[in-house]
């Protein structure tokens, strides 16, 4: 299977370069498997589907495309790769892994279309398989059709930010589709809200928690080793709705005591 991946890459990236004007650094994708290798290459992807060069927005996706240098980038004229995609006119769209979605900007129906929107357009939707949360990318992550989110709270700058979010970022790919995993600082003040939605301080990280966006309920995984099979098993008790009987148990059973 990664014979066949490299192979597809290689070919695309030949006709790209076949295809592509001497002063554009843009890869032009040809046909229907050079656009789905390029798809497939990255985590989140941006193709232009432009009619022409120079059409409405062009130069404004070259200009984000520049400024975004980490996000990869490609342009396509070929109407049967436009097809294939469901693009009927001169459209910016963005391809992202984690939750299989295709958002486009279908550049007729924007009423002001600069450089810094497209940044724009391009930041909310840059979802991956582990999203750092910030006042920008929770639009992308609240406006996903993927409602639940496995939260990492650590604090960035400690010994165990960086390996908890390799790992974590390791194991999202299981649930593709199903959750979006998400990293919140909680040294960032702007974050205080979301620690505090889940009773949680700086000084309590890092921990795990799952928060349900159709229920706006929340799961916290128990202290203790942040290890891939303990978060796994967090996650699969969830999905398999074993976390939510043991929350309405739970809830009953304070309820009795009451009364």
């Amino acid at each position: 299977m990664r014979l066949v991946l490299v192979f597809s890459l290689l070919a695309f990236c030949s006709r790209a370069e076949e295809k592509a004007p001497a002063d554009s650094t843009l890869l032009r994708l040809s046909d229907v498997s050079a656009a789905a290798a390029f798809i497939d290459s990255a985590e989140v992807v941006v193709i232009g589907f432009f009619e022409t060069d120079g059409g409405h927005g062009y130069k404004e996706f070259e200009a984000a495309v520049e400024e975004l240098k980490t996000l990869p980038a490609a342009l396509c004229s070929v109407k049967e790769v436009w097809a294939n995609y469901i693009i009927d006119s001169d459209t910016i769209a963005i391809f992202r892994k984690a939750d299989q979605h295709q958002e486009n900007m279908q550049l007729a129906k924007t009423k002001k279309l600069d450089a810094d929107g497209v940044v724009r357009f391009f930041t909310i939707n840059n979802i991956r398989y582990i999203t750092e949360y910030n006042q920008v990318t929770a639009v992308g992550l609240f406006q996903s059709e993927v409602k639940v989110h496995l939260l990492l709270f650590v604090n960035k700058g400690s010994t165990d930010y960086k390996p908890l979010k390799k790992k974590l970022g390791a194991l999202a790919p299981h649930y593709t589709g199903k959750m979006l995993f998400v990293l919140i600082d909680g040294k960032e003040k702007a974050n205080a809200r979301a620690l505090g939605y889940f009773n949680l301080k700086p000084s309590d990280l890092p921990r795990v928690g799952i928060y349900d966006r159709d229920s706006d309920k929340t799961w916290l995984l128990p202290p203790g080793q942040i290890s891939t099979e303990r978060v796994q098993n967090f996650c699969d008790s969830f999905l398999s709705g074993e976390l939510q009987k043991e929350k309405e148990a739970a809830g009953a059973d304070a309820k009795s005591s009451l009364n």
